[in-house]
């Protein structure tokens, strides 16, 4: 894609970056309070069937999901026009989706200052090794990596590490405003945990509470790899990389079910997003189909998403994912190479 090209892509998106105040509250509207009320249903209904519980944990969890839309609207200053709205409205659904606002306002910045950027890694992304990096990596490395690639690990462990350690802990060097802001959203989510927990008892808080987060937690988790890590996705190192074509190339179109495209608060039209991250959510799917170039974005499924699975190494080569089985036989002939290099090289005085 030309510079050109590339120029009136950006300038065709640009009208939808403006926010609409009534769009806003009424996302609001239908969004908290019904949360608010699910979660109610559901503590009420421990007295009628753990499984009904169960089940309105589950669509409360959606509703999370989509309150934490709202959220990063915000932490993009897209939701409102207004500075300061955003950035209220941001603490108070930072304290509901237990997301520090400014902590993760700065992080999630530069993940798209820097997706796909294979010489700046790191920072609000998800773990990518190449098929080279991980070949040269360390046993231990080796074993690390895999870890954090299990789904187990991945969609299991990982909201609890998100919700209890990562996002209540302040970055080594954030300044104050980011600090107080953690601190403030830690005491809030404390204080509201306390009062529940005395009104109806730690065990119905625990059987409401937990579920929510671990399903909410999973399905973000989800919607955030599954997004980047497609076989055809961008990479590129900090020489050639292009921040319009990490947006259109390396963020997909993710076509979801009416239902679920509204409560993930239209987040699978990635592509757009990432091309102009300051279109609120209301306004995704309008960029989308006003901007026909915009259509030709990798477009995946519920069904082609599960294949992500087993992408775990990117392959710089032939520009794709790959799993660790295609890697295995060139780990092998790796160790074979450096064994017959090993019992071929000339001894040493000393081994003399």
């Amino acid at each position: 894609m030309s510079r050109k090209k590339q120029a009136e892509l950006r300038k065709n998106v640009k009208p939808y970056e403006s926010s609409n105040t009534k769009s806003g509250i009424m996302q609001l509207v239908n969004t908290i309070p019904t949360f608010f009320l699910l979660w109610f249903l559901a503590y009420q209904s421990l007295s009628v069937s753990i499984w009904l519980t169960l089940g309105l944990t589950i669509v409360a969890a959606g509703f999370v999901v989509r309150i934490f839309i709202i959220f990063h609207d915000c932490t993009h200053q897209s939701y409102f026009k207004n500075k300061k709205a955003n950035r209220y409205l941001g603490t108070v659904t930072g304290i509901i989706t237990h997301f520090a606002f400014e902590k993760w306002k700065r992080s999630h910045s530069i993940h798209h200052a820097t997706s796909g950027n294979l010489d700046k890694r790191g920072t609000g992304d998800i773990w990518v090794m190449t098929v080279e990096e991980y070949v040269s990596a360390s046993a231990w490395e080796r074993v690390a990596y895999r870890l954090y690639r299990n789904p187990i690990v991945m969609f299991g462990l990982g909201p609890i590490y998100l919700f209890f350690i990562e996002n209540r802990f302040n970055r080594k060097g954030a300044k104050r405003k980011e600090r107080l802001n953690t601190y403030l959203i830690n005491f809030s989510i404390a204080a509201i945990y306390a009062m529940l927990i005395w009104g109806i008892g730690w065990q119905a808080f625990l059987m409401v509470q937990l579920p929510i987060l671990f399903v909410s937690g999973a399905l973000g988790i989800w919607l955030f790899y599954v997004q980047h890590q497609f076989e055809d996705s961008y990479f590129e190192n900090e020489d050639e990389w292009d921040y319009v074509k990490a947006a259109v190339d390396g963020s997909s179109y993710y076509k979801l079910p009416k239902i679920m495209q509204w409560m993930t608060g239209s987040i699978g039209f990635h592509h757009v997003h990432h091309l102009s991250p300051r279109v609120p959510n209301y306004n995704l799917e309008k960029a989308h189909e006003s901007t026909p170039p915009l259509q030709q974005a990798t477009t995946i499924t519920l069904a082609s998403s599960l294949k992500s699975i087993r992408f775990r190494l990117y392959d710089e080569k032939n520009r794709t994912f790959v799993s660790f089985k295609e890697v295995k036989e060139l780990l092998s002939n790796t160790k074979l190479k450096s064994k017959v290099q090993l019992n071929n090289r000339r001894p040493s005085l000393q081994e003399k």
